[in-house]
């Protein structure tokens, strides 16, 4: 969609967030609440990019103002509404630092993650292509309780909003919905607001309150209405937060699946906003990707796979792991039930197979760490094999040490490096060893006790026993 065309008139977009979300029972301020990894406030301040404001303001209580502020791009003003007196109030603190200021504004609220840059650049070209006093965006729903309904003349004017709490039998019934986006002509706005009172169920200073003002007084009120219900659902509470993070869910999904991404199952698949993933990836169910997390092209991640904040190359497989900080090399084989903690690097070409935790450690090209191990603060050279059940022991209790272990080489089962100890190229380690010093290239580290076979021992012990246990 074309961008809005500034030239015309000055843009200022007013963000309300300063609400006190007491639906949310947290601590934390409404607007900071996640939606697919990315605080809600942070959604409505993208959308607003399509339209370039001039100038962005943000209304916040004190409380919550620094933490909010510091999520929103520098340019982003900040002013403060001391007490929660409504909405029409919190706009009163905007104009404050709006004095002066001639063109339109956009006002929309911080907890409406679901509004997209389309729907704003759509508003704003409306508004300015008719030039009324206010547009407003609004939706019919079929369930418009706890909505602000629109009202109509009998020639379809917009003659006023009313409150779900202060509207009548047949107000309730009308189902087109206040969406909470408007655009006002600047000097209108101001004018009317300073007309509204608190006389009202809530007892608070309404903005809606100003569309009615404006249409007794002879001025055109635009209503512009969307298709997407989803567009304008607010979030007051922890299930309507679910809610909208199930219809971003689906977006972003969609987004993948269209760009080449096969996903199997997208009802139980998670993606956040800020997961990139290459084309003919698969990702089956139960697949969770989060944080900064880059997938590559032609790779399989799941089922039950959870990867955050890593790198995973083209064409490597993760199988019901978890991947966490970690780069994943091309063509590695991950899982099932692997663990990669932060600071882990797969070569291409190599393996991190069932139980194995990695933490920390870089392994090389084509090296394999097939099962049941523990490699942490260590190097691997390329084309190692790690046998079954080895463990480097990098931690005394007090400091923490790194085990390197060079290219081609091939340790026993169970064996224990005990940190700091380097095995050279090409070396063994014989199974059940307990390496405490280096092991020269091309060797042999066995540390263990030779065996001692005892003849008769196990008849002389048990044997008696036995023949007890066969006569009862």
């Amino acid at each position: 969609m074309a961008p809005v065309d500034e030239s015309k008139r000055s843009l200022a977009a007013v963000i309300l967030a300063a609400g006190l979300g007491t639906r949310m029972k947290s601590k934390t301020a409404k607007v900071l609440h996640e939606v697919c990894g990315r605080p809600m406030i942070t959604w409505v301040s993208a959308a607003l990019q399509e339209v370039s404001p001039e100038r962005t303001l943000v209304v916040l209580a004190p409380d919550a103002a620094d933490e909010v502020h510091s999520l929103l791009p520098q340019r982003v003003e900040l002013v403060l509404q001391e007490q929660q007196l409504g909405t029409g109030d919190a706009v009163r603190a905007a104009g404050r630092a709006l004095e002066g200021f001639d063109g339109d504004i956009l006002v929309l609220y911080g907890d409406t993650p679901l509004v997209t840059g389309e729907a704003l650049a759509s508003l704003i070209r409306a508004h300015r292509e008719h030039e009324p006093a206010c547009t407003l965006l609004t939706v019919e729903v079929g369930d418009p309780s706890h909505y602000g309904r629109v009202c109509r003349d009998s020639d379809g004017r917009v003659t006023r909003v009313v409150e779900d709490r202060d509207a009548g039998a047949e107000e309730k019934k009308i189902c087109e919905i206040n969406g909470g986006v408007y655009a006002f002509e600047a000097a209108s706005l101001w004018e009317a607001l300073a007309l509204v009172d608190s006389e009202n169920a809530q007892g608070e200073i309404y903005l809606t309150d100003v569309i009615g003002i404006l249409a007794s007084r002879g001025m055109a009120v635009l209503a512009h209405k969307v298709d997407d219900p989803a567009m304008v659902l607010g979030v007051n509470s922890r299930k309507e937060l679910a809610a909208a993070s199930g219809i971003m869910r689906s977006r972003i999904l969609e987004r993948h699946m269209l760009a080449g991404v096969t996903i199997t199952d997208p009802s139980c698949t998670y993606v956040e906003a800020g997961v990139t993933i290459g084309r003919d990836t698969v990702l089956e169910p139960m697949t969770v990707l989060t944080g900064e997390t880059a997938v590559g092209e032609d790779c399989v991640i799941g089922p039950s796979s959870l990867i955050a904040d890593s790198v995973i190359d083209d064409g490597s497989s993760v199988v019901a792991s978890h991947v966490i900080g970690a780069e994943v090399g091309s063509g590695v084989s991950v899982g099932p039930f692997a663990y990669l903690r932060p600071g882990t690097r797969l070569a291409a070409g190599s393996k991190a197979g069932t139980f194995v935790e990695i933490k920390n450690s870089d392994v090389g090209e084509g090296a394999k760490v097939p099962h049941l191990s523990y490699i942490g603060d260590s190097e691997v050279g390329a084309g190692t094999n790690i046998g079954a059940g080895n463990i480097t022991a990098n931690y005394d209790g007090v400091g923490k040490f790194r085990t390197v272990i060079g290219s081609d080489v091939h340790t026993g089962a169970d064996t224990v490096f005990v940190a700091p100890v380097e095995v050279g190229d090409g070396a063994m380690t014989g199974a059940g060893s307990v390496i405490t010093g280096d092991v020269p290239s091309g060797g042999l580290g066995i540390a263990r006790a030779r065996q001692k076979n005892i003849e008769g021992y196990a008849s002389n012990k048990f044997g008696p026993r036995r023949e007890e246990e066969k006569e009862k």
